[in-house]
């Protein structure tokens, strides 16, 4: 994976060239925000400072989440302003995460990881829809159907039917799911997770191989484990 790494400070470009470049990773760097627009297109994961010359970080964010070719490029702003108002706007702007510093590299690069695990059912959205038994889910419509009759789902029964949908026989841990769907901002317990699979296979009884398929792994969470019997 090729990383853009944008920052003014020279010795933080090089230290993030160094370490992402030991992990494995392809870098590129950019001093400004007019440097980081046009070194952009080529990268598959943004990290980008706010206080930035010539334009600065989220301008640079507003810009890039506007144009087809890079608003699908996850980006995460690395800052020393740590104030929320900041860290509100610059999700609102469309950034992926948010890392104040000083920050650690150990820390970074979990939130990298997390950042792309997110960012990967986009591509599975690209099939449009997906069905399984007598349920259809229409990616692009966002609406799922149980034997022809739209089932009414609160948005994160939604994202948990997605991640099992497109995601057979991977077993989740609860902190995961917790991860996934709510953030690894959410601060509430695991129980949340338990209650909306409750909700969830309540809401799908009407198709019990469906329901029954969100099984409980002990000690674990949860797996998705469907077998199609056509």
């Amino acid at each position: 994976m090729k990383i853009l790494a944008v920052d003014d400070d020279d010795s933080i470009r090089e230290l993030l060239t160094l370490q992402l470049t030991r992990h494995g990773y392809e870098v590129l760097t950019a001093a400004d925000g007019a440097e980081a627009m046009a070194k952009a297109p080529q990268a598959d994961f943004i990290l980008l400072d706010l206080m930035l010359p010539k334009l600065d970080g989220f301008e640079v964010c507003r810009r890039l989440k506007s144009v087809e070719k890079t608003k699908d490029i996850p980006i995460i702003m690395l800052t020393a302003k740590a104030e929320e108002i900041d860290t509100v706007l610059g999700l609102e702007l469309g950034a992926d995460d948010y890392l104040a510093k000083p920050f650690s590299m150990r820390e970074l690069l979990a939130r990298i990881k997390a950042v792309q695990r997110r960012s990967q059912p986009k591509q599975q959205e690209q099939q449009l829809a997906l069905r399984l038994g007598d349920l259809m889910m229409d990616f692009a419509a966002y609406s799922v159907k149980l034997k022809g009759k739209e089932l009414s789902l609160t948005p994160k029964e939604y994202e948990l039917l997605k991640l099992f949908l497109t995601h057979i026989g991977r077993a989740y841990s609860r902190d995961e799911l917790l991860t996934r769907i709510w953030g690894y901002e959410y601060y509430g317990d695991t129980r949340t997770v338990d209650v909306h699979v409750r909700h969830l296979r309540s809401k799908l009884a009407a198709a019990p191989d469906i329901a029954d398929a969100i099984e409980t792994v002990r000690g674990v969470g949860y797996r998705f484990q469907y077998d199609d019997p056509s």
